[in-house]
């Protein structure tokens, strides 16, 4: 599986825009699929809080990506986002109920 820390190591510019790109993919694939967004900014920080989720569930499951380099980074962000964005949902709805 890659490891999202890989990427985190680069450093630099580099590292801080591949962090950016891979947030905005996977927090805008997300919010297409759960409906809504967080806007531009949210998106990518939801996308970047996902690779987080998304490389803990993965490796909880002892289970890699099903792809190699940065689509597999992708991917294991977009998973997490979409679990980030339904526990979200799910404290959001709670806390509103009188």
């Amino acid at each position: 599986m890659p490891d999202v820390e890989i990427t985190a190591n680069r450093g630099g510019r580099v590292g801080i825009l591949t962090w950016i790109v891979v947030g905005l993919v996977a927090g805008v694939l997300a919010s297409f699929v759960m409906g809504g967004g967080f806007g531009l900014i949210g998106d990518i920080v939801v996308g970047i809080l996902g690779a987080f989720v998304g490389a803990w569930i993965f490796r909880s499951l002892g289970t890699a990506s099903p792809f190699g380099g940065l689509a597999g980074v992708i991917f294991v962000a977009f998973i997490g986002a979409l679990v980030l964005l339904f526990l979200l949902r799910l404290v959001r709805r709670r806390s509103y109920r009188p």
